[in-house]
């Protein structure tokens, strides 16, 4: 087991992230902030939570996705589902989806395809605290990143956040 992020290094990268998406969206009114089911959740509460620290917290558009059944790998293991929850059109808005680890891209290609049950955006950009940047089966690359990491296809990343800040940490596991 190797630490890839410590507590501090992960309270640092949300607000750093949240600086960025912020940044590229000042204005809040065309944007939506989507948290991926389950893990993403934990990562974009924290994320709205910082941004709410620096706007007015009713600009901001905050929803769940839940893609378990929009997965290519859905007959291999028997999933839970979780819950959406997305109180607002998406039509025409840029959404900012947010995942806790960016590895072979299927989660996002199966999140693009669940966005459009909701509505037709008008950009997807794609905010996640680790990027395992040499596995990829998808075209897919991350708008905003925490850390960028090198990893076997055998190793697995394990990111601890959770709501109540006991435990907030990144570890790589042979």
């Amino acid at each position: 087991m190797k630490t890839i992020l410590s507590h501090h290094q992960v309270e640092l990268a949300i607000k750093r992230l949240a600086h960025q998406v912020l940044e590229n969206h000042i204005q809040l009114e065309d944007t939506v902030i989507i948290g991926l089911q389950p893990r993403g959740v934990f990562l974009s509460d924290r994320i709205v939570e910082e941004i709410k620290n620096m706007v007015n917290p009713k600009l901001i558009s905050y929803g769940q996705l839940d893609i378990t059944f929009y997965r290519d790998d859905i007959r291999k293991q028997i999933h839970t589902a979780n819950k959406t929850d997305i109180p607002f059109s998406i039509d025409g808005k840029k959404v900012v989806l947010i995942d806790d680890v960016l590895w072979t891209g299927r989660t996002i290609r199966a999140a693009l395809d669940a966005l459009l049950d909701y509505g037709r955006p008008q950009k997807v950009e794609l905010c996640v605290l680790i990027d395992r940047r040499f596995s990829r089966e998808y075209p897919i690359q991350a708008d905003y990143i925490g850390r960028s990491i090198d990893t076997f296809p055998n190793q697995k990343v394990m990111v601890y956040l959770s709501k109540k800040s006991e435990r907030m940490n990144v570890e790589l596991v042979e």
